[in-house]
């Protein structure tokens, strides 16, 4: 088990430091910054390599809303769920940590310039309100885990989950950036909310609520359409589909007969 939570860890802890780390460092410099499809983008390939990378051994989840949907479709045990929540928190807060010092070197750095966290209402960066905010993050990662399920699953072709995930988390981006910057993962906006503080902090239960509660109804819908295999009889899904992506991809050890 300390191997899957380790892997959570380094996971999350990628995604926050890519892709908010984007959004902080390189999205900034107006004409020649990266800008909104630069962020989305990297978001989307946070979660593709760190898949490739320890999928085979976690099930790359790097969220807990995504741990909680993989629970109501019965892909993973319930009693897994509270470790690898914690793991991705931490992680999360390890991404945070570290892109904090890093932006902290740069002149003119401020946290009150929002540090990539999420927000409705003036927070929101187009000025969206509270429940613009609720129906975006709960249909965001309602869509996410439909797309999880279905691209892991064994009658799905194996070795393309991850890229199927990644480039679904880039379109989440692009379309809910303007909203709430995206959230639809609980971990990522814990990490921004605590060094940011005040707002941030007090609109943080919306990024837990509206995430976890798309995320389950996604599982819940995918089991209840018979689409779902026993996570007693065979490991998860996710998990298999990056273990056989890996095999594709490793170079050929076979001798030369003599």
């Amino acid at each position: 088990m300390s191997r899957k939570l380790t892997a959570e860890f380094l996971g999350t802890l990628w995604l926050v430091l890519g892709g908010c780390g984007s959004a902080v460092l390189a999205a900034k410099f107006p004409g020649i910054g990266i800008g909104l499809l630069g962020v989305a983008f990297a978001f989307g390939l946070t979660v593709l390599t760190m898949a490739y990378a320890v999928g085979h051994i976690s099930g790359a989840h790097f969220n807990p809303a995504v741990t909680l949907g993989l629970v109501s479709a019965g892909r993973v045990r319930l009693i897994e769920a509270p470790g690898y929540i914690i793991a991705q928190l931490l992680g999360g807060l390890a991404g945070a940590a570290i892109l904090y010092v890093i932006a902290s070197g740069g002149a003119g750095f401020s946290l009150d310039a929002g540090f990539a966290a999420n927000g409705y209402g003036e927070h929101s960066p187009g000025g969206y309100g509270l429940g613009a905010a609720l129906v975006s993050e709960v249909v965001m990662t309602f869509l996410f885990l439909l797309v999880i399920l279905g691209a892991t699953s064994e009658r799905a072709p194996p070795g393309f989950a991850p890229l199927a995930i990644g480039l679904c988390l880039t379109l989440i981006h692009l379309i809910s950036i303007p909203v709430t910057n995206t959230s639809v993962n609980p971990a990522r906006s814990t990490s921004q909310a605590i060094f940011v503080g005040g707002w941030a902090l007090s609109q943080l239960w919306v990024f837990w609520v509206a995430p976890i509660a798309g995320a389950v109804a996604a599982g819940l819908l995918h089991s209840w359409l018979g689409a779902e295999d026993s996570v007693a009889d065979r490991e998860s899904a996710l998990r298999k589909a990056a273990q056989e992506a890996g095999e594709a991809l490793a170079p050929s050890t076979a001798r030369e007969p003599r």
